[in-house]
């Protein structure tokens, strides 16, 4: 099979009980939809597949699939090889998620994929580091510090509607399931 090799992140899916989606079911109904080489990482909705397809349609298909199959509206932000890795690379070295330093990864929707996408966060720059690239925000904090972060308050936001996130650990090992 040759093809273009996908990161599909789904937002919201297995989170506190709500939107359960087995992870061996998906990948088996995204077999049958047409995609090859489907992976999942983690219950959290990571997911690398392999298509002919153009992100976009795979992207919709992806969607399609999980609503006609769970009967869930889950929103999917899928992202070519190439450009998951240029992402991925682009994340502090030093940035970590542990028991110091919390570091998220947002990814954003193509509607709000732009640099001024941090001129509409609440950011506290004595504790918030806050990093724009194409396609995505990183977000790292001392852990000491998150209940006090301007970024907590993106809930319920626009951005945080437009983007889906996961932390830096995930975002790391991805890339490296990528090769």
């Amino acid at each position: 099979m040759v093809g273009m090799r996908y990161v599909v992140l789904l937002r919201g899916i297995n989170v506190g009980g709500n939107n359960t989606v087995s992870m061996s079911e998906l990948k088996r109904i995204l077999s049958e939809a047409g995609f090859d080489e489907v992976v999942s990482y983690i219950n959290s909705g990571n997911i690398l597949l392999t298509s002919d397809l153009p992100a976009e349609v795979v992207n919709a298909r992806v969607e399609e699939t999980i609503k006609s199959s769970f009967e869930l509206d889950i929103p999917a932000i899928t992202i070519a090889k190439s450009d998951f890795l240029q992402i991925a690379e682009q994340l502090p070295a030093n940035w970590k998620n542990d028991n110091e330093m919390r570091c998220d990864c947002l990814f954003l929707w193509s509607d709000v994929d732009a640099p001024e996408v941090v001129d509409t966060l609440t950011i506290r720059p004595d504790i918030d580091r806050v990093k724009y690239v194409p396609g995505a925000l990183f977000w790292s904090i001392d852990r000491k510090n998150v209940t006090r972060s301007g970024l907590a308050k993106i809930i319920g936001t626009p951005t945080y509607k437009r983007a889906t996130i996961r932390n830096c650990n995930t975002v790391r090992k991805l890339a490296a399931l990528l090769g």
